[in-house]
């Protein structure tokens, strides 16, 4: 099953109806939805770095969230990650990410 955004039509809809909750480098945003399983994007600002430092961090981010089974079906999400979040080791990123998926 697919669990990706992928329409810039649904991003701006989380973004303009969403419940946003923030960390110091993540801002979680979520929405109801009308469908039986959950869907997850990841918004990553090409200030945090170059490519490469932003696939890793997406990558991590993806992983965090597919071993923990944080989001709740009939829900979509966006994860917004903020300069800095890429500093952060696997650890630190988990216990931001819990924070957020938890509130």
């Amino acid at each position: 099953m697919d669990h990706r955004l992928k329409k810039a039509k649904q991003f701006a809809y989380i973004y303009r109806k969403g419940k946003k909750v923030s960390s110091q480098n993540f801002t979680l945003f979520s929405v109801p939805s009308k469908f039986k399983n959950y869907k997850i994007g990841y918004s990553i600002s090409k200030k945090i770095g170059k490519a490469n430092k932003r696939n890793k961090l997406k990558r991590r981010l993806k992983e965090i969230v597919r071993l923990n089974n944080l989001p709740k079906n009939y829900f979509n999400y966006i994860l917004l990650a903020y300069p800095g979040s890429a500093d952060l080791s696997f650890d630190e990123l988990k216990q931001q990410i819990y924070k957020l998926f938890e509130s």
